[in-house]
């Protein structure tokens, strides 16, 4: 046991490792010292930041702080703390269910930790958006908002988050200029709802519908202030030393088009969007109350095309959610051939309490029935994706280097967000010495269906 050693545990998606990077920055101000990740945790305090979007993730969650309470048991750890997505949604469940945990932190309580643990009486007070960066130092994730006000039939997400609630965008910039000073090149900007970003900010609260409440546009969002999101990305291309931002998580439902030009108009501003489109018929559309018809989602990416020409579109599809037969799944795959997504990934419907469908809908779509359709989404997919490959053999690409591995460097072109998406596998030709977060112009000498292969 190391005495003065916090290890964080970090568990769900990135919008939970800013959170961990803020903690973890206070305490070390603090007097603690923080270790991410570690494959063998050493530390006298383990603090688990966990997910509880869905079942899987949840499992995942509780399987870890199981393996912690071992530890603890055995002396090897002082003190286990958990906080994030799951103590924040089922507290009082996890109190009664595992006390061996020390405390419980939601996700907005943070303050509280790192004043449970200081250590200094006095020490230097850190700016709230200054982060412990766990990433590669070029790059890092930009949270600009919490929450979210769409009420999807099947997403547990407002239960946890709650309502929207936009950052302040001076201290966004605030924050960009601190990354950029920290050595960070790449933005990977991520909320729950890039779409809403400023709606709610200079406006009073709205007063919104309940959960049961049947709005056909844009629920909760009727007492709007106006888009900001164009502005601020707009503002961040001008600041010195950011080389890339990258969008990730819009809404199709009243999206800020005039995004669109901003992102024609900088080279810094990559042409890439993640907007999650869930599915395509206008009976699953309304199932899933997504406040938009087929027409209307195939005339913004139409739109989304033709203004930002090149464009890799990136979304996320569910299946299997009550109601959906298989003549919306047959449509849904004729669709994905049609739209021919540069990036896709496919979800099983998790019914998860408390949520709309949960309380409106029976789960009555068989697990194995998912997991077919899954499979089948993905391997269209698969096949669109080694056709679109091809089409970058021949051509000289800006590519950012993330690491070495083996006889390749590794990197990435714009089109392509770290973790999630396809790399460029670089030939160490000569035993050249690249720099890791430098950029270099790769020709592309052969496609995979995920990966690309050049040579400076």
């Amino acid at each position: 046991m190391q005495k003065g050693v916090v290890d964080f545990i970090t568990l769900g998606c990135s919008k939970n490792l800013v959170d961990a990077e803020r903690v973890m920055r206070q305490l070390e101000v603090a007097g603690w010292k923080c270790v991410h990740d570690a494959e063998d945790p050493k530390g006298e305090v383990c603090v688990i930041n966990t997910c509880g979007f869905i079942g899987d993730a949840k499992e995942e969650s509780i399987r870890m702080i199981l393996q912690m309470a071992e530890r603890k048991k055995k002396g090897k750890l002082k003190k286990l703390i958990v906080m994030g997505c799951l103590s924040e949604r089922y507290r009082a469940e996890l109190e009664e269910e595992l006390p061996e945990v020390d405390e419980y932190f939601g996700k907005f309580d943070f303050a509280k930790m790192v004043e449970s643990l200081k250590l200094k009486v006095e020490s230097y007070r850190c700016a709230s958006y200054e982060r412990k960066l766990t990433t590669p130092k070029h790059y890092a994730y930009l949270k600009i908002s919490e929450g979210c006000n769409r009420m999807c039939s099947y997403c547990a997400i407002p239960l946890i988050t709650g309502r929207h609630t936009s950052r302040p965008k001076e201290e966004i910039l605030d924050e960009v200029r601190w990354l950029v000073s920290q050595g960070v090149k790449e933005f990977n900007v991520i909320a729950q709802d890039l779409s809403s970003y400023g709606l709610d900010l200079g406006n009073p609260t709205p007063t919104l519908p309940s959960r049961e409440g049947e709005k056909a546009k844009g629920e909760g969002l009727e007492a709007k202030g106006r888009h900001m999101l164009p502005e601020l990305v707009d503002e961040m291309a001008q600041i010195e030393g950011v080389e890339w931002i990258r969008l990730h998580y819009a809404y199709p439902t009243d999206f800020p088009e005039a995004l669109l030009d901003v992102m024609a108009r900088h080279a810094n501003v990559c042409k890439y969007l993640d907007i999650a489109l869930q599915h395509c018929t206008d009976h699953m559309l309304g199932l899933m109350r997504r406040h938009i018809t087929r027409a209307e989602q195939d005339a913004l990416i139409r739109k989304i095309r033709e203004k930002v020409p090149g464009i890799c579109l990136r979304t996320t599809l569910l299946v299997g959610h009550p109601g959906e037969t298989e003549e919306d799944f047959e449509e849904l795959k004729e669709w994905v051939k049609e739209m021919r997504f540069d990036r896709m990934g496919c979800f099983a419907y998790s019914d998860e309490e408390g949520t709309y469908a949960n309380k409106h809908y029976k789960d009555d779509i068989p697990q194995e029935v998912k997991e077919k359709r899954v499979e089948e989404l993905m391997a269209i997919q698969q096949t669109i994706s080694g056709e679109l490959m091809q089409g970058f053999v021949g051509k000289t690409e800006k590519v950012v280097v993330d690491r070495k591995e083996g006889e390749y460097w590794i990197g990435r072109t714009q089109f392509d967000s770290p973790e999630v998406d396809c790399e460029v596998l670089i030939e160490n030709i000569g035993n050249r010495s690249l720099e890791i977060g430098d950029f270099y112009d790769v020709k592309i000498i052969k496609a995979e269906e995920f990966d690309l292969y050049g040579e400076i």
